[in-house]
């Protein structure tokens, strides 16, 4: 069974270059941080809003030993409770459970599942299984164990589908935080998709939004899923492996991330499969952001969570500590780091992070869960994180002002 992360580590930068390490005297400066989210539902919690091909809501990955609060399904709008048969195949979990579950849900309809983390909701019609992945596929299923993976506390506010309808079904969900996209024009050709669901998840309501750059070299400014400026387009480098920018994902992103995982599988009750892309990273970046928001709300005592009017459009609205969509984005780029390109493997796959302008391959950088307590020091006030070298800042900056013309601001 998966036990919850414990802590964001005991020390927050103990020790820097110009004042070593901390003395016995600074004990009290030491934080550390429980696990916030369980325990009755008592504590700060983060909603990450995966939308793609459907979930395999029978698999252990997604088993929580709790029932979620009433206030907190009331909130994501739940009409419907599916309770899962818990024994058995997944065929059989499925046939047990098609009379009563799978045949009767709608459109209109946001289920929860009890003993899952997950609420579900299929917004298109046309889908042979609505939420659940379908056998022939199982593509968000793994998507969200890469989210579960960065952040295993994260609940999930799982959409089914591809289109503008999809993407508003999570952007308006006022208690989501962060949306999760990994679809969209293959080759990043330079033609309409979701941006314009994903400027209202960002721009308008607050939330953070972080879409997949194509598997491919290709640019990411141009990108409808990755390109606009709202959006943290993400790429992936091969983590694990020789820590080098992936050839086949794409070039100059906001970030890169963790390229091949082993995720959950679509179609049993326990199974796993080692599998890569930047649709994959991508949630992955989505499940960290999701946990440095849980921990800043302990911090905070802000036991709430979206951005919406009532949170003043805030991600984290405390008495002593506020943080929005733009402080959290400038925060991770901040801590995205360059890996050396003495580790490059010819054999693997990848193209070594070159020394000169490296932001043209993998943009402010990478980022892994060692990115988490920067991030999060930067963020409490705690540990102020370095400005960047004024050359990456340039580069990004024209990125930026590149995907503002292209997509405005």
């Amino acid at each position: 069974m998966h036990v919850p992360r414990v802590l964001l580590l005991s020390i927050l930068l103990i020790c820097s270059s110009l004042s070593g390490c901390l003395s016995g005297d600074d004990v009290d400066e030491i934080i550390e941080i429980d696990s916030p989210v369980f325990g009755n539902f008592g504590g700060a919690y983060s909603v990450v809003a995966p939308i793609d091909t459907g979930i395999n809501v029978y698999h252990e990955r997604f088993i929580l030993n709790e029932t979620l609060p009433d206030w907190l399904l009331e909130g994501l709008g739940v009409t419907m409770t599916c309770n899962l048969t818990m024994n058995g195949t997944w065929e059989e979990r499925y046939e047990s459970d098609k009379e009563d579950c799978w045949d009767l849900i709608t459109s209109s309809d946001i289920v929860y599942f009890p003993g899952t983390r997950i609420i579900g909701t299929t917004p298109d019609d046309g889908t042979d299984i609505p939420i659940l992945d379908d056998p022939s596929d199982g593509h968000g299923t793994a998507v969200t164990g890469a989210v579960l993976d960065a952040n295993p506390d994260a609940i999930i506010f799982f959409v089914e589908g591809f289109s503008d309808a999809a993407v508003l079904a999570a952007a308006n969900q006022p208690l989501v935080d962060i949306i999760s996209t990994s679809f969209g024009p293959i080759g990043s050709v330079p033609v309409p998709g979701i941006e314009d669901a994903t400027r209202v998840a960002v721009v308008e309501n607050h939330k953070v939004h972080t879409g997949a750059a194509d598997n491919s070299p290709s640019p990411a400014v141009q990108d409808s899923t990755a390109g606009p400026p709202w959006s943290i387009g993400i790429s992936g480098y091969a983590e694990e492996g020789d820590d080098q920018k992936e050839i086949m994902s794409g070039s100059y992103p906001d970030i890169a991330a963790d390229w091949t995982q082993m995720l959950p599988n679509h179609d049993d009750i326990d199974g796993y499969h080692e599998t890569s892309g930047t649709s994959f990273a991508t949630p992955r970046t989505a499940g960290i952001l999701s946990l440095v928001l849980t921990h800043l709300r302990v911090q905070a005592d802000d036991m709430g969570s979206g951005a919406s009017s009532e949170r003043d459009g805030l991600l984290v609205n405390g008495t002593n500590l506020s943080v929005s969509n733009h402080n959290l984005r400038d925060a991770l780029n901040l801590s995205a780091w360059y890996p050396g390109f003495s580790t490059w493997d010819p054999t693997s796959g990848t193209a070594p992070i070159s020394p000169v302008a490296p932001c043209t391959q993998v943009g402010w950088g990478v980022v892994n869960m060692s990115n988490v307590v920067p991030m999060f020091s930067h963020l409490a006030g705690i540990e102020l994180m370095p400005d960047r070298p004024s050359d990456v800042v340039a580069c990004m900056e024209a990125n930026q002002a590149i995907r503002e013309a292209y997509w405005g601001d």
